[in-house]
């Protein structure tokens, strides 16, 4: 038996706003072990009972079940049903799966709505919401309405008095002047014959509002607007188009103020009653203003969605050692708090965020900088009312109480956790606790920091997409979540504000391109700019996307080229601004850049990003690219060995970090490689074996440890509990990851005031260690996608059991062990239509699921396919 399964279309299950040629996946179920997916058919049909077929691909034989494209250019605007049949290599043929549907965006350069809006060229200043209305006429019963709506700012969308979607800070952030993002609704059910009423109500937002640290605003323009096109389908079969236009009306409304950074104020009292029902006066409202906008860098919607994921319960209320009145979720989150309050018309509320309390147990909002992160809400009266705000969002744990009327009690308030809507895909648990927390603490990270873009930190005045950020964290990211859609739309706008010479800037989207620092001018940074190549590489290794990888090629050879432009003799120097090996601990005083030289980390991610894209070009079959880029990783390879160590094989840099880069990218000479190891373990042990590691080097460490003999040490590191070390601040309460190993000091005080954020996922990193050298699950890159994984998990450090589990795009793959002694037990699951090797390590195999195991000085291997399997090692040894 077999059958497919779990059907998806763009990775998504039944999405609204696909390509016209949209890709399919699907998983295998079968009874049987080692099954491979040797053939399938698939079908497009017009309606969900297959009469109407649009495809039909034939039976083809093609293994692969991921990212299959349609090979048909479907019409626009329309639902579409899908089904799949299988074969399989034990002579199967699986019935036709259940159906799935998706429906397709406008055709390209169809967006053609007029932009409106209800602010005018001087409203820069303006941090209002304003409200839009439009009517519109239905003749007659409509089969199907899709609504395409985007705006400059952010928006919450209205029909016939519900609201559409709950998508939130739409559009997104992305490079406006060339990108600008649409989504889209299925509004049948919410349509009537008769009058309509759509209403808009738009914010600020990224937009236009406070953004960077620079203080600056309306970095994009100084007005908001929003755009609408909806597509009626009639039962008749005819087909209508109603857009924004200057018909419709506007008005200022209950936000009367809101930012990103600084939280928002909204006035309840001013909530028109069924503002968008037919019956609503609109003699009071203002016309319109038109701009004059691009409608080709309109798009559909490319990443997921920014949606409320999770709700805390307000754990517990105190009052602090200054008097203030605290209400703690327990969680360091971004968001927004859900308040329910009743009182009389004209009562307020306000509140203030914060994510940590200072020694004393007060509030603390010193590290917030100039964000202000306050919210004010004002009552209409009468009724019990629940507000949750519109256009901004907050990073904190902590809600300090300024005004309330009344009593109130944690009921008032719940932590509504709002991050993209990236499905959970791994998941790690040990014998250790500090471990199961720090991987709750590195998943939170991610969760609260991938809002839209990949940002550093939710809460101060910057929230901006920090490559260098991403690119050290993106495989811990691809193991907790799926990556695929969300890097996907980012890597886009990356490669839209490439500058022509091919620098990256240090932020996406770029506002900082032309940013001035320590009055030199803009420069693109080592381990910063190298994300062009590193995202897109990683992302395809573990979702398996290689149009993902073919779009983002450009990119990443121009940023190659670029560095191959500023470097000398294989060599990259120090000209410009580089970050270093960022807030390392063997920084000078009063500087953030670590020990490691400039020049020698620039040289080593050169090399890295080269090799990374050699292997890009031979996968996309670009032959002559490959061999030039192997020849220019060797030729850079050479010149770090002449330049950064002498003849004896001493390396120049006498740091971690510095030998960590030359181990883990591979630029240490055979000959040489005893000495480094041999050296690296010595300045650890005179940092009585803590780290001393920033941003670049902290991702590295263990793999550099444990991928040469080390593994012992490896693991002494990642279970040190003082400081510096990655379970010191759970033992000060953590949830998060911290921007400083000491963020919070041991004896309670701060770092520092102006850049220490509490939730800042860098330093979590170390999670795909966690899973790839704990739970001992990958992918192999030569087939991605987990389409072959490695199970290879090393046990250590007093670590009795682990489980870990990584939904693939193929189902499930498992590893599970335990240790008793010195027998490890250990069970796995190999999704169907994968293979995998299993690696145990070494010791007497006493039951191996009936496979050949071949010994290769540190384990045992053997190749083996789908289903689950048990084995049995004696005598292992245990580091």
């Amino acid at each position: 038996m077999v059958q497919a399964i779990n059907l998806t279309c763009e990775n998504t299950t039944n999405p609204i706003g696909t390509p016209q040629h949209p890709r399919f996946s699907w998983q295998l179920k079968s009874d049987k072990n080692s099954v491979l997916q040797e053939s399938r058919q698939l079908q497009v049909s017009a309606d969900e009972n297959f009469s109407d077929i649009i495809w039909d691909s034939d039976r083809v034989c093609c293994s692969n079940s991921i990212f299959v494209p349609c090979a048909k250019l479907l019409s626009p605007q329309r639902r579409h049903y899908w089904r799949v049949k299988v074969w399989d290599n034990h002579k199967n043929e699986s019935h036709w799966s259940e159906a799935a549907n998706f429906v397709t965006a406008l055709g390209e350069d169809c967006f053609t709505a007029t932009f409106i809006s209800g602010e005018n060229a001087d409203s820069g200043a303006s941090s209002a919401g304003t409200m839009l209305r439009g009517e519109f006429t239905v003749k007659s019963r409509a089969k199907a309405a899709f609504l395409n709506s985007t705006a400059l700012g952010v928006y919450r969308l209205h029909l016939n008095g519900s609201r559409i979607g709950d998508i939130a800070m739409a559009p997104g952030w992305t490079e406006y002047n060339s990108r600008l993002l649409y989504q889209s609704y299925d509004v049948t059910s919410l349509l009537c014959e008769g009058v309509n009423v759509v209403g808009a109500m738009v914010g600020p937002g990224w937009y236009k509002g406070d953004i960077g640290f620079q203080g600056k605003r309306n970095n994009y323009g100084q007005q908001t607007a929003f755009a609408m096109q909806l597509t009626i389908l009639y039962e008749d079969g005819s087909t209508e188009t109603i857009s924004t236009d200057e018909n419709w009306r506007a008005s200022d409304g209950p936000v009367t103020y809101s930012e990103i950074y600084h939280g928002e104020t909204y006035d309840a009292r001013k909530e028109p009653i069924n503002w968008t029902r037919s019956e609503f006066d609109v003699s009071g409202w203002r016309d319109v203003s038109t701009l004059a906008a691009n409608p080709a860098i309109v798009v559909p919607q490319d990443g997921p969605p920014v949606r409320a994921r999770e709700v805390w319960k307000a754990e517990k209320i105190f009052t602090a050692p200054n008097g203030e009145v605290v209400v703690d979720f327990g969680q360091n989150l971004t968001g927004w708090v859900r308040l329910r309050v009743k009182g009389n018309a004209g009562d307020v509320v306000k509140y203030s965020h914060s994510e940590v309390l200072d020694k004393d147990g007060n509030f603390y909002t010193k590290n917030l900088r100039s964000a202000k992160q306050k919210i004010s809400y004002t009552l209409k009266g009468g009724t019990d009312e629940v507000y949750e705000p519109f256009f901004t969002f907050q990073g904190f744990r902590y809600i300090r109480i300024d005004e309330f009327p009344g009593n109130y009690s944690a009921a008032n308030f719940e932590a509504v956790a709002a991050y993209s809507d990236m499905p959970e895909t791994g998941s790690f648990k040990c014998s250790h606790p500090g471990l199961n927390q720090l991987e709750h603490n590195v998943r939170w990270g991610m969760k609260s920091n991938f809002l839209d873009i990949p940002t550093d930190c939710p809460q101060r005045d910057e929230r901006l997409g920090w490559t260098g950020d991403a690119q050290v964290f993106i495989r811990a990211a691809s193991y907790l979540h799926d990556i695929s859609g969300f890097f996907r739309k980012w890597l886009r706008d990356m490669a839209e504000s490439q500058l022509p010479d091919g620098a990256i800037s240090h932020v996406i989207p770029d506002i900082l391109s032309h940013w001035s620092f320590e009055n030199k001018p803009f420069t693109p940074a080592t381990g910063w700019a190298d994300a062009a190549v590193i995202c897109p590489w990683i992302t395809y290794v573990y979702t398996g996307d290689i149009e993902l990888l073919r779009e983002s090629y450009p990119m990443m050879t121009a940023w190659v080229e670029y560095i191959r432009s500023q470097s000398r003799m294989g060599l990259v120097w120090s000209d410009g601004r580089h970050f270093g090996d960022w807030v390392a601990l063997d920084a000078k005083d009063g500087s953030y850049i670590g020990a490691t030289p400039t020049d020698l980390i620039a040289t080593a991610y050169y090399a890295y990003s080269s090799e990374l894209l050699t292997k890009a070009a031979v996968r996309l079959g670009k032959d002559d690219d490959a061999r030039k880029y192997f020849k220019l990783r060797e030729e850079i390879g050479d010149a770090f060995v002449k330049e950064f160590f002498t003849p004896t094989g001493r390396l120049a840099a006498r740091t971690q970090t510095a030998h960590v880069l030359a181990l883990h990218f591979g630029l240490t000479p055979s000959e040489y490689r005893k000495r480094t190891i041999d050296t690296l373990v010595e300045i650890l042990d005179e940092y009585d074996n803590h780290l001393s590691t920033g941003f670049l080097g902290t991702p590295y460490i263990c793999y550099a440890l444990s991928e040469n003999g080390n593994l012992d040490l490896a693991y002494e590191l990642l279970l040190k509990e003082d400081y510096p070390s990655w379970l010191y601040p759970i033992s000060k309460g953590a949830t998060t990851i911290w921007e400083h190993w000491d963020g919070l000091k041991p004896d309670g005080t701060m770092w520092s005031d102006d850049m220490n954020s509490f939730n800042h996922y860098a330093y979590g990193a170390v999670a795909d260690w966690m899973y790839s050298v704990i739970g001992g699950i990958d992918s192999d890159p030569t087939e991605p996608g987990y389409r072959h994984s490695v199970i290879a998990p090393r046990p250590g450090g007093g670590i009795t059991s682990a489980i870990t589990t990584q939904l693939t795009p193929y189902g499930k793959l498992v590893s599970d062990w335990t240790l008793e002694g010195d027998t490890m037990r250990l069970n796995i699951t190999i999704p169907h239509n994968t293979t995998a090797t299993i690696a145990l390590p070494k010791g007497k195999i006493s039951e191996n699921a009936g496979l050949s195991f071949a010994f290769d000085g540190r384990g045992s291997s053997a190749a083996v396919g789908s289903g689950t399997y048990r084995f049995v090692v004696e005598n292992v040894e245990v580091k």
